[in-house]
């Protein structure tokens, strides 16, 4: 009854059944790995931002450039209070505010965007503390530029004069006639009685939309490979079927010329 299985048709879909779900199973659990990958990283970075609080502050020069290791970390840097900015729309404890960003002209001519701290409300620059006066030393968490658009951060334009909706280099490099650093510091304690703004963890190491696409994936491969097999079953029901019916003499062929001389017998008569 079986011995169909042994024909070369039938012995290539075999073949491929046999490949294909090892495939689908192998691509299921990478996904998986990844997910769970994602998970870990989200993990160690949120514990990162607490551990890095702790650690003794490290000069500016040693911690750039931002990437995964070095975002989060206490950096330290000496210069000049210059031009000041405000940035809407961001909350903190669940409450509307913005940040005030004040740029930091350092001994080499950079200026480093620094978070003094966050005021509630709408940006109004009469209610924003002066910054200090002559030469300071700050010290903060060490962030990466923003991306417009992403985690939350506002991408829109035609802000007032002396606002920004994000904090990066491509932005700020044209409200300030000098360099500006492709990073940030938000200070550990706000200046002038502001709130402090919390370090942030790293791009790409939350559970963010890609992590819960791997998931995704998962389930689909895992899916792939049941559906391969159930085909392959199904398939093979059907040309067993097909031989019993034709063992019986049931063919589909003889049932539609049965059909067709039944009208003709009937006419004739």
């Amino acid at each position: 009854m079986y011995r169909f299985l042994l024909t070369p048709r039938w012995f290539g879909i075999t073949i491929f059944v046999l490949l294909a779900i090892p495939f689908c199973l192998f691509m299921g659990s990478w996904q998986l790995s990844r997910f769970e990958d994602r998970m870990t990283e989200s993990r160690d970075a949120q514990q990162s931002v607490v551990t890095d609080e702790r650690e003794a502050a490290r000069p500016l020069a040693e911690l750039l450039p931002v990437n995964k290791a070095t975002s989060g970390k206490q950096a330290t840097a000496t210069g000049r209070y210059d031009k000041q900015l405000l940035v809407p729309d961001r909350q903190l404890d669940d409450r509307q505010g913005y940040y005030v960003l004040t740029l930091l002209r350092t001994d080499g001519g950079k200026a480093l965007p620094v978070v003094r701290g966050w005021l509630p409300g709408t940006p109004d620059p009469a209610k924003v503390p002066a910054a200090p006066k002559g030469e300071v030393t700050v010290t903060g968490a060490l962030q990466a530029s923003e991306t417009p658009g992403d985690n939350g951060v506002s991408a829109q334009g035609g802000l007032p004069a002396g606002q920004t909706a994000a904090i990066s280099a491509a932005s700020l490099i044209n409200l300030v006639p000098y360099d500006v650093y492709d990073a940030w510091v938000t200070l550990n304690t706000g200046d002038s009685g502001m709130k402090a703004v919390p370090a942030t963890a790293p791009a790409d190491s939350g559970l963010d939309l890609k992590a819960f696409q791997n998931l995704g994936y998962t389930g689909e491969w895992f899916v792939f490979a049941g559906f391969v097999l159930f085909m392959w079953f199904r398939l093979v029901r059907r040309e067993v079927e097909f031989i019993r019916d034709a063992e019986l003499g049931i063919l589909p062929d003889d049932d539609g010329q049965r059909s067709q001389e039944q009208p003709q017998e009937k006419a004739s008569a």
